[in-house]
């Protein structure tokens, strides 16, 4: 079992700067690639980014690009999503989770965590 709890979620303003937090626990996590996603009211879960332990990540470059950065801390099993240049469109409730592949896809990861939400204020 992994147990994944996020932090840092918040009220910001256009153009401010939030990081996440993604606190792992759990013998294997280390076995586990993480990922972030978002979901916004009436739209589906969308894919945010993804990192390895080892230090390999992705991103989605259709809003990511230039704004959003992944990185962790093995020795604090923390997942850091740090976020700049924030605007409206990146209000949503922001997910951790953790899957045995570095993917887009939600369904392939297997643990989440409670959500944190993020609200840009216009």
């Amino acid at each position: 079992q992994v147990q994944l709890v996020e932090s840092g979620g918040g009220l910001v303003q256009t153009g401010g700067s939030l990081r996440l937090s993604c606190a792992a626990s759990g013998r294997t996590v280390g076995n586990y690639d993480m990922g972030w996603f978002r979901q916004a009211p009436g739209k589906e879960r969308e894919f945010v980014a993804a990192t390895r332990w080892g230090g390999e990540w992705i991103y989605n470059s259709e809003f990511g690009k230039g704004r959003f950065t992944v990185s962790r801390d093995t020795a604090k099993n923390t997942v850091y999503l740090q976020m700049n240049s924030l605007n409206p469109e990146d209000t949503a409730v922001y997910y951790c989770a953790a899957g045995g592949v570095l993917s887009r896809d939600y369904r392939l990861y297997h643990y989440w965590g409670q959500g944190t939400q993020v609200t840009v204020s216009s």
